[in-house]
């Protein structure tokens, strides 16, 4: 059994305070000292079109030095004004913040405010409360259960909000050592545990503590986050031979004892517990499992021998159990992007995958923070000149050679849609999507500035997509790409953070055959003359020439994706 994600033991109850007057209280069995803090929200008056409301605030936490409680309205509600408190509203959020003469909330105090607001209809009290994104009057789960399980108290909702996130200093140093490079050099990107040796660390470089260690020192007093890659599934990567691991199909027990509870062993470490430690699990691996074996015409034998020793699934499942053990690990699972999963035979029985995973060896659906979309890719984060329902001279833009019959047409609306399904099937309400923005940003002077031409539905579509890939299938070190979105905390609805988790300018592949002990192979789709298979339906890769091995620093691509960057440094 697992840790489970920050849910109410109880519902929130509605009890009269004073004549006429509502309340939104704990439930009298929690005790204040197994939840974070707790919310007391009380409305004091009412008439036809407003109230007033009085809310206290207990912090039972450590001190704080600044402070802010969220919640948000069923209804109509709308705050007019308040005190002791700066009160801002969007949409249906409220968010109260500190002044600067109430900034200090000690562990075990309390600081009220108040406000009034108006409304029409009913005036539903808020059912959840957060403080610096921590839920409030929430159990523990104190009371039974795995006693590895961590307290659900310990977790916030969304790991990147209110944090700095970890630069890696080894990326960041050859990032700046390029010329213009130091423009980007301090943006966090994500720590690739590709191997067993990288624990320790590779040919004198850091390993696992060394990075934690130097988190801990670029935390400060803050929140940081520290993004991990878990990537070294027995079978790797079974479609794409530049990605292959160092593990043979059938070794899934050196995976987990090697490999994943030494992992573990060092998050679990209470030195490192002040960190948010966000994990992103196996990328190029469920997704496989569907759309790559029999009898599909993408079918490789690697990936019919995966499905079939289960492997795969065995392999998530236990890193999920075991990292999610850890009550700051936060796991987000590799979901693919538009460009892979997003036709109707592949999209929900790639959710129903993902499920199976997430409830093997040990494993629970709770052990899921969220979900990443175009890691290590290519798809733009969204196309502004056509959507999947234009028609142009009565022909659907589902029927252009682009679309090619998918239901998406950019990351965010497949990762928003994909959240939704992943939730419809039994994941926590609450799961965040990542979307990974390092080299989806298709700017400079390719990029379109208004619709395509409305001759055919290709003119359409091809004038005036941002991604300029030959065919949605290329994913090897592609030409023209750059920069995307800088990373950022709760860019847009479900999405947890924007991100960089593959590092920018490290290559996906080498371009030629180069012999290696790192067990990764030549994979044509990296060779620029290669004239293509089903997976790309047989068009050009697109690839750079002159690539190094996956991994390896490829600075003719870092220079490429800094002039192609949008937004534009």
């Amino acid at each position: 059994m697992s840790r489970t994600r920050t849910a109410l033991l109880a519902a929130l109850a509605m009890v009269a305070a004073t004549a006429g007057a509502a309340a939104a209280a704990i439930p009298a069995d929690i005790g204040t000292a197994a939840i974070p803090c707790t919310v007391d929200y009380k409305v004091q008056n009412q008439w036809g079109t407003g109230f007033t409301a009085a809310v206290t605030v207990t912090n039972n936490s450590a001190a704080k030095t600044s402070w802010a409680v969220k919640w948000s309205y069923a209804g109509n509600q709308q705050v007019t004004s308040g005190w002791n408190a700066k009160i801002s509203q969007s949409g249906t959020a409220v968010t109260a913040a500190n002044e600067s003469y109430n900034a200090s909330l000690p562990s075990g105090g309390s600081v009220s405010f108040g406000f009034n607001a108006s409304y029409s209809g009913t005036n539903a009290l808020p059912t959840t409360f957060t403080l610096d994104g921590v839920t409030c009057n929430v159990d523990d789960g104190g009371g039974g259960g795995d006693p590895t399980d961590p307290p659900t108290g310990s977790k916030v909702d969304n790991p990147y909000a209110g944090a700095k996130v970890y630069v890696n200093p080894e990326w960041a140093a050859k990032a700046a050592a390029e010329p213009g490079g130091s423009r980007i050099s301090n943006q966090p990107t994500g720590v690739w545990l590709d191997r067993i040796a990288a624990i320790n660390g590779v040919n004198g470089g850091m390993g696992l503590r060394d990075h934690l260690d130097e988190a801990l020192e670029q935390k400060g007093t803050g929140e940081l986050a520290v993004q991990l890659v878990i990537y070294n599934l027995p079978g790797r990567d079974c479609a794409a031979l530049a990605s292959n691991g160092e593990l043979g199909a059938t070794e899934i027990d050196r995976y987990k004892t090697a490999y994943i509870d030494p992992i573990a062993a060092i998050l679990a470490d209470p030195k490192y517990a002040a960190l948010r430690i966000v994990t992103t699990v196996e990328i190029d691996s469920l997704p496989n499992l569907v759309t790559n074996v029999t009898p599909r015409p993408t079918v490789t034998a690697n990936c019919d021998t995966m499905k079939a020793n289960g492997n795969y699934i065995k392999g998530v499942g236990y890193a999920l159990n075991k990292l999610g053990d850890v009550p700051n690990v936060y796991n987000y699972v590799d979901a693919g992007h538009h460009g892979w999963l997003g036709w109707d035979d592949n999209f929900g029985a790639s959710a129903d995958m993902f499920k199976l995973a997430a409830t093997a060896e040990g494993a629970t659906v709770a052990d899921v923070h969220g979900f990443i979309v175009n890691t290590a890719n290519y798809s733009a984060l969204k196309e502004d000149f056509f959507t999947i329902n234009d028609t142009v001279n009565g022909t659907s833009v589902r029927l252009s050679k682009w679309v090619d019959w998918n239901r998406y047409v950019d990351e965010l609306s497949y990762a928003q849609a994909m959240r939704n399904q992943l939730v419809s099937i039994g994941f926590d309400s609450g799961i965040g999507m990542l979307i990974d923005t390092s080299r989806n940003g298709w700017g400079g002077t390719a990029r379109p500035t208004g619709p395509g031409a409305t001759t055919t539905v290709d003119t359409y579509v091809d004038g005036g997509r941002y991604d300029r890939r030959i065919h949605l299938g290329n994913w090897c070190n592609q030409s023209g790409a750059g920069l995307g979105e800088r990373p950022k905390a709760a860019p847009a609805a479900g999405i947890d953070a924007y991100v960089w988790i593959k590092p920018p300018g490290e290559s996906d592949g080498s371009s030629t055959a180069i012999p290696n002990d790192e067990g990764k192979g030549f994979d044509r789709m990296c060779d620029p003359t290669y004239t293509g298979n089903p997976r790309n339906n047989n068009n050009m890769s697109g690839a750079l020439a002159n690539a190094p091995l996956s991994g390896h620093w490829f600075s003719a691509q870092f220079q490429e994706l800094m002039r192609n960057a949008y937004p534009a440094l």
